[in-house]
């Protein structure tokens, strides 16, 4: 889920991530959502090789036993904080998509909100895509037809593209995914200070960038037709 264009106005905080608590002690409630949160705590903060069972049990307060109720091992774990980052990353693409303009102009915002993401929440989005890059499915929030990915399509027909050209549609909005995810990986290199300098800050090199993936100005490119 990721796109691009120039037009309105976007704040790179439009996506509101809420944050894990630091390490607090569990009284009652959900244990489970305390022990993701306690993982997402030590994984922003110290990194995915300071994550165990037992770290995160004691970032969240509890018993070192008390997240076997949960998880019975640490894959089970990041795989749960995953899941929560998918969570994350499609509430503030939705939030995105919802600003208005032009189709042009909403694929901007859903790729500027989710390159983003992934800059101020790395350690977490790289455990996004460890855990789930050779699953055969999305994680289910993303495979809903409200999801951010799916709306990309609706935005992409709105552009012009065939509605019922589904290979098409899919094709255009796993592009853009990949341009985003791209961008999102190299957008940090130190090679392109003077160039984000040059522009004005973090936003506008990222909306320059955009601008010049000239995918994002078309309709997706129809499939080949069988022979």
């Amino acid at each position: 889920m990721i796109y691009t264009a120039s037009g309105l106005r976007f704040n790179v905080t439009v996506m509101s991530e809420t944050s894990p608590p630091r390490a607090r002690a569990y009284h009652h409630g959900d244990l489970q959502r305390a022990l993701v949160d306690a993982a997402r705590a030590l994984l922003e903060r110290e990194g995915p090789s300071a994550l165990s069972l037992r770290a995160v049990a004691r970032e969240a307060g509890v018993s070192p036993a008390a997240p076997y109720h949960h998880f019975k091992d640490k894959a089970e774990l990041l795989a749960a904080v995953a899941r929560q980052g998918w969570d994350l990353l499609d509430h503030g693409l939705s939030a995105a998509i919802q600003t208005g303009g032009s189709p042009h102009a909403r694929m901007t915002e859903l790729g500027v909100a989710y390159v983003g993401f992934a800059r101020r929440n790395p350690a977490l989005y790289r455990v996004m895509y460890d855990s789930f890059r050779d699953k055969e499915a999305l994680p289910e929030r993303m495979g809903d037809e409200r999801s951010a990915f799916h709306r990309v399509q609706d935005t992409l027909v709105e552009a012009g593209a065939d509605p019922n050209d589904w290979i098409g549609l899919e094709l255009g909005a796993v592009a853009a995914w990949c341009a985003s995810h791209g961008m999102a990986e190299m957008a940090g290199f130190k090679q392109f200070d003077r160039l984000r300098d040059a522009l004005g800050g973090e936003e506008n090199f990222l909306r320059a960038l955009m601008d010049q993936l000239s995918i994002y100005a078309h309709r997706p490119a129809a499939a080949p037709e069988d022979k």
